[in-house]
């Protein structure tokens, strides 16, 4: 089977209370539709996690005017470690979580008037696209960019997630992942200087060079159509040393965690990112079948950036679409083609308040 990149299945973030957190992002991101919910071992993920099998509760959130989701992480069998310094753009890692919105203005102003802590105002990105940064209650910064695609109209201002804002050391290096592996194939801006629109950003009056990707097609995996199109913005800071976000901590812990795609073929991915110098660093398919995760299935892995950065590649298997009736899509039966969008939209059903 060929390899194909689907979308921005989801941004991982930990946290340390995840109904606390899950609870915030559905008032004001709408993230409240609940793909699973599960406390389980995390007990694959011994390469990032100080080689011992962790406890943990997640749930995988998503929007339903499309995009990417939220797997909102949280430790259970240790105290979760916060970070000891406060982020500066271009450090090493998810910098900034990316979520989009087809109107920058209400986006704004809805914020604005619950009290939000934003940190710039309305900019346009170097072509010209409308867009701001906030931060949310856990000091993570979120950009709030303007783009058209919906998959269906909600009362929200916003969608979920378009892509990350990723610090990198060396971005030739970098870029090698993201341009081959991961296929962010069309450059849209690669810039270096100072950014008006980063200023208000801790640490965006530095020097920097900013590289945005995108694909260059449109996707047409079983999800596609609700994933949408996604970005990723590479920053590599010129005039100072970056830190690395995740030092001395582990996997799970506060902040932007990993990057999820979901994607088909993980053979051909597993023998694709270890020809190009990143092998996968976990391995789901080759402890198992399949992997069971709660009332979803399937595969997963790992790479790992030259900055850093988690990137999580999951192969799905089964679904629940209504799971009252026991109404599961089994992709291993029914193939990978873009499910129908009155079957995706069926999603709602699933919503939290």
């Amino acid at each position: 089977m060929s390899a194909k990149i689907n979308g921005i299945q989801q941004l991982g973030i930990g946290v340390t209370n995840v109904e606390e957190a899950w609870k915030w992002y559905r008032e004001h991101f709408s993230m409240d539709i609940l793909m699973f919910e599960e406390e389980a071992v995390a007990e694959l993920m011994l390469a990032h996690t100080d080689g011992k099998p962790r406890a943990r509760y997640a749930v995988l959130a998503l929007n339903m005017r499309g995009g990417g989701g939220f797997e909102i992480w949280q430790h259970t069998g240790k105290e979760p470690e916060a970070i000891k310094f406060e982020i500066q753009l271009g450090d090493l890692g998810i910098n900034i979580g990316k979520i989009k919105t087809d109107d920058v203005e209400v986006a704004y102003n809805r914020y604005q008037e619950s009290g939000l802590d934003l940190l710039t105002k309305i900019h346009m990105d170097p072509v010209g696209n409308k867009h701001f940064y906030l931060k949310d209650i856990y000091g993570n910064i979120w950009e709030v960019k303007n783009n058209e695609d919906v998959f269906r109209k909600e009362k929200s201002v916003n969608g979920g997630v378009l892509g990350t804002v990723i610090g990198v050391e060396n971005m030739e290096e970098s870029l090698k992942v993201y341009q081959e592996i991961l296929e962010y194939d069309e450059i849209v801006y690669d810039q270096t200087g100072t950014f008006d629109d980063f200023n208000g950003i801790p640490g965006g009056d530095k020097e920097f060079r900013r590289v945005l990707l995108k694909h260059s097609d449109t996707k047409q995996g079983a999800f596609s159509p609700f994933f949408g199109e996604s970005v990723i913005e590479l920053v590599q800071v010129l005039d100072r040393e970056p830190k690395d976000i995740y030092k001395d901590r582990i996997w799970g812990d506060p902040g932007f965690i990993h990057l999820c795609f979901d994607i088909n073929g993980m053979d051909t991915f597993r023998d694709k990112s270890k020809s190009l110098g990143h092998p996968f660093t976990v391995d789901s398919a080759r402890a198992m079948d399949t992997f069971d995760m709660g009332d979803a299935a399937g595969n997963f892995s790992y790479i790992q950036a030259p900055e850093g950065t988690l990137i999580e590649f999951v192969e799905t298997h089964k679904i629940p679409l209504v799971k009252k009736i026991g109404w599961y899509i089994d992709f291993r039966k029914r193939g990978n083609h873009p499910l129908p969008n009155w079957m995706l939209k069926m999603f709602r059903f699933k919503r939290v308040k």
